[in-house]
């Protein structure tokens, strides 16, 4: 079987419009395919702590002062350490 055999089925790899429409009665932003906050939270809670370990390490490189180092340092720990509860608490 070919590719062009199937040409009928629909291929769940196929990136384009999705097949079903949303009804009237459903709100925008519900559904299976919608993001949560959780998943905007981790997102930015992860972004976070790459920004502030690449600051971090480039404080490093140019010889800055020592409370920025440590500045940098807490953002990063706290990010992090919000990701761990926040991983712990999810899987209860």
């Amino acid at each position: 079987m070919t590719h062009q055999d199937r040409h009928d089925q629909q291929d769940p790899y196929r990136l384009g419009v999705p097949q079903a429409v949303p009804t009237a009665a459903s709100a925008p932003g519900e559904g299976p395919d919608a993001v949560s906050r959780g998943d905007v939270l981790r997102t930015l809670l992860w972004a976070v702590v790459v920004l502030s370990a690449v600051a971090n390490m480039a404080l490093s490189f140019t010889g800055a002062a020592a409370p920025l180092h440590l500045a940098s340092g807490v953002v990063t720990v706290l990010a992090a350490g919000t990701l761990v509860v926040r991983g712990l608490r999810g899987r209860r």
